[in-house]
């Protein structure tokens, strides 16, 4: 089964409006009715959740908010498996049936397993969670089965080859990604293209960094739209939403006003101009001179360490907590998962003389290890 959508705008629900700021838990379901009736009211329906968002809530407040007030036959529902909380192949059943309960529907539209990557996919397999999948599709309870996905171009190719029987695949997908070492957009988008998968996209404005653009890019921005400049936002959703293989673009929207933008702009749908396409690359470029590390990611120094240190990868993270001022643990939980970590570099400078930019490689591996270790 394909997902077919007239809309691609999807709401995704891990970023809902509270009452208190420092509480996930203090969800404002007032403001989540408004939201959830103005984003059906204009013609859209794809609302996405999962079992942790919102620290357990999330789930239930789309049931309160949506799944109670409205026909079944009027929204789409996403939900996904946490399986870092599968030990045995028995939980599957007793998870799903209590996400069945906490969002008041009968089946989902579509079903992930939640977050695939190298370290949670043997143990998936071994449990059964793809066997789990295709028993929810022959019994009607998943309409679109699938996994979301943070990791590399040749993992996701690997678990797609393993298992063509999946519809779907979620991807983080934004143009600072694009080219990235680190998400890899473009690599697996081009993967999930070449496997013939519809993609859902995930974080298409990257946290919320691509809809409040600083300094110069901002003025880049302003120059190509003139006076009547779009948000920003618009920019990084119609940017996924123009990919072919893609489906649905989910935007974590916070706030009535949120919704109103993201549905006006995409209740029209006009994919990127080559023009535009540009303006995303040279905003890419801006962003990206606050790089700390020009590493080319040539793999040379790889070649030599001793500890088979994931140096580029490293360097990767480096680079994006300069751009974005966050740091991504769960990357570097995975790319150390049959790496050394950079604290067991042995200083042995191998690397150096091996590596053509001829980069301080040791003292950045400290400095990574002091932001990333500590």
């Amino acid at each position: 089964m394909s997902i077919l959508l007239e809309k691609k705008l999807g709401f995704g629900t891990m970023r809902l409006p509270l009452l208190d700021a420092e509480d996930p838990k203090s969800i404002d379901l007032e403001t989540f009715m408004q939201m959830a009736d103005l984003y059906l009211e204009r013609g859209f329906c794809y609302f996405d959740t999962a079992y942790p968002y919102h620290e357990g809530l999330s789930e239930e407040a789309v049931r309160q908010c949506v799944a109670e007030r409205y026909p079944r036959d009027r929204f789409l529902l996403a939900d996904k498996m946490p399986v870092y909380l599968v030990k045995q192949p028995e939980d599957y059943e007793r998870i799903f049936a209590e996400q069945l309960r906490r969002c008041g529907v009968e089946y989902f539209d579509v079903y992930l397993l939640h977050n695939l990557g190298r370290d949670r996919y043997p143990n998936t397999e071994r449990l059964g969670g793809f066997a789990f999948l295709r028993k929810l599709k022959e019994q009607g309870l998943a309409r679109n089965i699938g996994f979301s996905f943070h990791d590399d171009a040749e993992t996701l190719d690997r678990i797609l080859t393993e298992h063509p029987e999946v519809d779907v695949v979620q991807l983080q997908i934004n143009y600072l990604d694009w080219n990235g070492t680190v998400a890899q957009s473009g690599r697996c988008y081009e993967t999930a293209k070449r496997h013939g998968k519809d993609v859902i996209v995930m974080e298409p404005v990257k946290g919320g960094q691509l809809a409040a653009l600083p300094g110069k890019a901002m003025e880049l921005f302003t120059a190509f739209y003139g006076d009547a400049a779009p948000s920003p936002a618009s920019l990084a959703i119609r940017f996924a939403a123009s990919l072919s293989q893609v489906k649905v673009v989910l935007s974590g929207m916070s706030s009535p006003e949120q919704v109103a933008d993201n549905t006006g702009f995409m209740g029209d749908f006009a994919p990127l101009t080559e023009e535009e396409h540009g303006l995303t690359r040279e905003i890419e470029q801006e962003l990206k001179r606050a790089i700390r590390v020009p590493c080319t990611s040539c793999r040379y120094c790889m070649e030599v360490c001793p500890k088979n240190i994931a140096i580029p990868n490293y360097f990767g993270l480096l680079n994006l907590y300069a751009v974005t001022g966050k740091k991504t643990n769960m990357y570097y939980q995975r790319y150390s998962l049959n790496h050394g970590k950079a604290s067991e570099c042995l200083k042995c400078g191998l690397c150096e003389r091996n590596c053509p930019q001829h980069l301080p490689i040791r003292q950045t591996l400290e400095e990574f290890a002091a932001l990333y270790e500590t």
